[in-house]
């Protein structure tokens, strides 16, 4: 069944009544008829099963059957992931959403391809686009967040202090794997930087180490940074699952 994730407005009582955006969705691109079922999110971790009662260009409106839990990992997952060029990064949005990521911190390092925030502002509303539609896709029972860009240095100040274990992987990493560090605990919230294509400097490891981060090592072979991202989030959620 098709799932669409609407707001709070547009579920009324035992009924949907779809936005604009979302009737010209279910009509015109993928033609659903009256009398089908779909699924209704409302990103608080609720799902709804119904059935389309009205289907038109500019209105759409649906009956609710069925509400229950939507299933999300009991791991929250944010992704601090190195700007880079536009096809890279998107692909890691949606890759990292489908394995089950909870929020993503775009990070400039010395080595991004980006260096002003102010570069990456007008994407936002396409990045957003892509998450949600990845979410919708592969089930989901939130749309991750999309958090502000910031540089590495207030990035991972803000992580450490918010989450309970931050992980960094380096190539300069020999000894400790993931599997190591996520061992003897039961981490709720976890962070995880993913470095640019040059990789991070050795100083920015260490100011990243200095605050709490944990190098681990992915093996070793040296991952795009595009595999790394989707590898590393699959690895985390695998262990603490």
């Amino acid at each position: 069944m098709h799932r669409f994730f609407v707001n709070p407005e547009e579920i009324q009582g035992e009924r949907v009544v779809f936005s604009t955006a979302h009737s010209r969705q279910i009509a015109r691109v993928l033609r659903l008829k009256t009398g089908q079922r779909c699924v209704v999110l409302d990103d608080r971790g609720s799902e709804m099963v119904v059935i389309l009662s009205q289907v038109g260009a500019e209105s759409c409106t649906a009956g609710i059957i069925e509400t229950r839990s939507a299933v999300e990992p009991s791991t929250i997952l944010l992704m601090m992931v190195s700007l880079t060029q536009r096809e890279k990064f998107e692909w890691m949005l949606q890759k990292c959403t489908e394995v089950g990521a909870a929020a993503f911190q775009p990070v400039i390092t010395s080595r991004s391809m980006v260096q002003q925030p102010e570069e990456v502002e007008t994407k936002y509303a396409r990045w957003r686009s892509i998450i949600r539609e990845a979410a919708e896709q592969s089930g989901r029972g939130r749309v991750p967040e999309l958090l502000a860009p910031a540089r590495l240095t207030i990035a991972v100040e803000k992580a450490t202090a918010h989450y309970q274990r931050c992980l960094i992987p380096w190539e300069g990493e020999q000894v400790r794997s993931l599997k190591e560090a996520l061992a003897g605990r039961v981490f709720s919230r976890v962070a995880v930087l993913i470095g640019p294509e040059g990789g991070f400097s050795e100083e920015e490891v260490q100011h990243a180490v200095s605050l709490g981060f944990t190098s681990v090592t992915l093996g070793k072979r040296i991952l795009r940074m595009e595999t790394a991202a989707v590898v590393t989030a699959a690895l985390i959620l695998h262990e603490l699952e």
